[in-house]
């Protein structure tokens, strides 16, 4: 049997995990990176193909006839043409929820840094501003508790759940928005105006859809307080960059935390790179290695699983 894996060095940056445990099912060729011309080629006539963000598309499907399985390093899944591979009897399995945890921390780690200004004051102590202070506590830099403010979360599922959790370790008041309405859900759920307007914090751990795609735009922003707060780990096309840059240069919310953008790489000329009060992150919150040995153990099981007659995570 023939295995591709078209961007393995997604999955690792200093060789801390190794594909060879694909082997045990076959004969293995691995990719660092796969653009969108080669991979047609670097499939060939393989029958498995394993990848993270490279587009298979129907182009690519027809030109790779043995292709029977795609095995996703990742939750979602819209770099597939799921459609065409339904009809082409092309097996798709992703790997959900293998991140819940280390989003969730990331999360909190980028508000913390927001409420509590950890590396402000650090920056501030290697300076020198604390041996010349008057007295010995030192903070010109405001800082504000978690406890009693607001949290609204966007989308329920393991992340938001997590997200929640969290929260009430703080005493934070959690309100929900979320497609369907979830059973036993111990916190308000409400509209996203609603969530907007009385939230201190609002975090996104949705989606990508149509409904979703942009949400985060001057409609959402004018219904939050000016001293609110934007996180956003999930996808970055919900977010409207121009859009969100202007806001926070305007100060019309006091800052934004973002782990995802449009177009990752970051483009240089990105309207947020240099944006007031906004925090940016690398696509990183998901990059803990516990978490990408789960994910490597979570594509192997999904793989012996569909081999062995049994599949499991399947998406369609």
């Amino acid at each position: 049997m023939k295995i591709v894996i078209l961007d393995w060095k997604t999955m690792t940056w200093n060789n801390e995990l190794s594909s060879d445990v694909f082997k045990k099912f076959g004969d293995v060729e691995c990719y660092d990176f796969t653009s969108p011309e080669l991979a047609a080629g670097r499939i060939g006539d393989s029958e498995i193909v394993l990848c993270n963000k490279v587009q298979i598309t129907r182009e690519i499907i027809d030109k790779c006839p043995n292709m029977k399985y795609i095995g996703l390093f990742a939750t979602g899944y819209n770099n597939i043409d799921i459609e065409y591979a339904s009809e082409k009897n092309i097996m798709v399995c992703n790997a959900g929820e293998y991140s819940t945890m280390a989003v969730a921390q990331h999360t909190f780690a980028m508000i913390l840094e927001v409420y509590s200004k950890i590396s402000i004051y650090n920056n501030a102590v290697k300076n020198g501003e604390w041996i010349s202070s008057p007295a010995f506590s030192y903070f010109p830099y405001e800082t504000s508790e978690l406890y009693n403010k607001t949290l609204g979360i966007v989308g329920y599922g393991s992340i938001g759940r997590a997200v929640a959790k969290i929260a009430g370790a703080f005493g934070m008041n959690v309100m929900i928005n979320t497609r369907t309405y979830p059973k036993n859900c111990p916190y308000k759920v409400c509209s996203l105006e609603e969530c907007a307007e009385n939230a201190d914090i609002i975090t996104f751990h949705c989606p990508l859809t149509e409904k979703t795609k942009g949400i985060i735009n001057n409609s959402l922003i004018s219904h939050m307080k000016k001293t609110a707060l934007i996180v956003n780990t999930s996808r970055g096309a919900v977010v409207n960059e121009n859009e969100l840059a202007e806001a926070l240069n305007c100060k019309r919310i006091a800052g934004a935390c973002l782990d995802v953008l449009d177009k990752e790489p970051m483009n240089p000329d990105n309207p947020l790179r240099y944006a007031e009060n906004c925090i940016i992150t690398p696509h990183s919150a998901w990059s803990a290695l516990e978490t990408r040995k789960r994910l490597l153990d979570i594509v192997f099981e999904n793989l012996d699983s569909y081999l062995h007659g049994n599949p499991v995570n399947r998406v369609n």
